[in-house]
């Protein structure tokens, strides 16, 4: 007799679907087959049963320019429970002098008695720490405490790594064990661009997308494989936004280099003439910028052929007062994306033929759980943590603020309309949303060390 068993519904893994029941013990997965028993029973009749999805890329609670990012810790981890997602990875930005252990602690801290879901960190290298003296020295204890995966930057200023600095970081991590995660844009280069369109009178944020050309995005992440490969350190390239690196990645994998790539929905959905060149262009400014319909095809067919891996979100929300500022160059970067995007991909992925039901799990769940080294997440299978998601496929919702519980006060996605929504969530085995009610509590996730 188990804990739990969810009856009747089409369960479905990266690598096959099956119409059978699942169980649940505690807080793990234990069995799943046909006229299983237990002391309490969810019927998932006409729906699917699929992993807790997970999402790799997330900003809550982050502090940039005097602003902190709208979403807290609470309600940005509350709004992902809602969307479907169990597992989200922020980051840790350790402050000059800071060591990465006391920035590690300090983040964890700070999230642990808000978050709704399970979660871990990315460890940021920013520019101070990788040219310090001895800094990259501690790399090895940040992975043997659960920051598996390092966070750097080819721009901004107080982060960008030049290629000698990256390469010095690239060997630490390999040699820790760890791997790469990589904002890829060529920021000196699009510095003097935003500069010039400035001097020129240019302040509408279409030019964001001008002076960030794809070209620059694409050719970071040749030159970012290029000293990956050198220095033994896996891959993995954030918010790919176009076809041109799509391509870098594909020609780096034929070398044999060990590269991942994701995309997220806001390059998949949304484009530089619309959102960027419309009446409401400063909430469409992200980085990389919006591309074009051209390449929003290009990236759903990466994702169907398994050039690209994961979706995440980048889901990094600012709230239309803060978007609101003089010139594109100094408008907080970042959309809001967090609930909606397990329904997103969904919908204009399996809905519209370009993505299978497996595939969809692959990229919102088991594909990030495996690189990320989240061993107990993304499947759904014995000794698997019970994050489940009971998705209804023909539950209709139109997406607008109102519908969503983000803090920003606006979603990109506003007026679209998504066929498949999350109606039931566990996480571990408990259930914190049901009937589409978030019914958990703050502190219900914990801190994942990843291995």
């Amino acid at each position: 007799m188990y804990d739990l068993i969810i009856r009747n519904g089409l369960i479905i893994n990266s690598d096959g679907v099956v119409n059978a029941d699942l169980a649940v013990q505690g807080e793990q997965i234990v069995a799943i087959g046909l006229q299983l028993e237990g002391r309490r029973s969810l019927d998932a009749a006409g729906c699917y049963v699929l992993p807790g999805a997970i999402d790799p890329h997330v900003h809550l609670q982050m502090p940039l320019a005097g602003r902190v990012s709208s979403d807290s810790f609470t309600s940005g981890a509350l709004a992902a429970a809602c969307g479907g997602t169990t597992t989200v990875i922020d980051f840790v930005e350790p402050q000059p002098g800071q060591s990465m252990l006391e920035a590690l602690a300090l983040r964890r801290g700070e999230a642990a008695e808000q978050v709704a879901i399970d979660f871990g960190l990315h460890m940021t290298i920013p520019t101070w720490h990788a040219t310090a003296p001895h800094a990259l020295d501690e790399v090895p204890a940040a992975v043997n405490a659960g920051c598996l995966s390092f966070k750097m930057y080819q721009a901004y200023q107080g982060m960008i790594l030049d290629d000698v600095a990256l390469l010095r970081a690239l060997m630490a991590v390999g040699e820790a064990g760890g791997r790469t995660v990589l904002h890829s844009e060529t920021g000196p280069v699009l510095d003097l661009l935003r500069a010039e369109a400035l001097a020129e009178g240019h302040v509408e944020p279409i030019w964001h997308a001008y002076t960030r050309p794809a070209a620059l995005e694409a050719s970071a992440v040749h030159r970012a494989a290029e000293l990956a490969d050198l220095a033994c350190c896996p891959l993995y390239i954030f918010h790919v936004g176009c076809q041109e690196s799509v391509w870098e990645i594909l020609q780096a994998r034929a070398r044999g280099i060990d590269i991942w790539g994701e995309t997220c929905p806001q390059y998949l959905l949304l484009n530089a003439e619309q959102h960027l060149g419309g009446l409401n262009g400063a909430l469409y400014v992200c980085a990389p910028p919006l591309r074009s319909i051209e390449d929003n095809h290009a990236l759903w067919q990466a994702l169907a052929q398994d050039e690209l891996q994961v979706v995440s979100t980048d889901h990094c929300p600012w709230t239309a007062e803060e978007k609101q500022q003089a010139d594109f160059t100094v408008i907080p970067g970042g959309v809001p994306s967090i609930e909606a995007r397990l329904a997103l991909v969904h919908h204009f992925g399996v809905n519209q033929g370009a993505l299978s039901l497996e595939r969809w799990v692959q990229v919102c769940a088991t594909n990030a759980a495996r690189w990320m080294g989240l061993e107990r997440k993304g499947r759904l299978a014995p000794g698997c943590d019970a994050d489940i998601v009971i998705f209804d496929p023909e539950r209709v919702k139109r997406l607008a603020p109102d519908a969503l519980h983000e803090a920003a006060g606006w979603t990109p996605y506003d007026g679209m309309e998504v066929t498949g929504w999350p109606r039931t969530v566990l996480l571990r085995g408990k259930v914190i949303v049901e009937d589409e009610q978030y019914i958990g509590q703050p502190g219900d996730g914990r801190f994942i060390a990843r291995r």
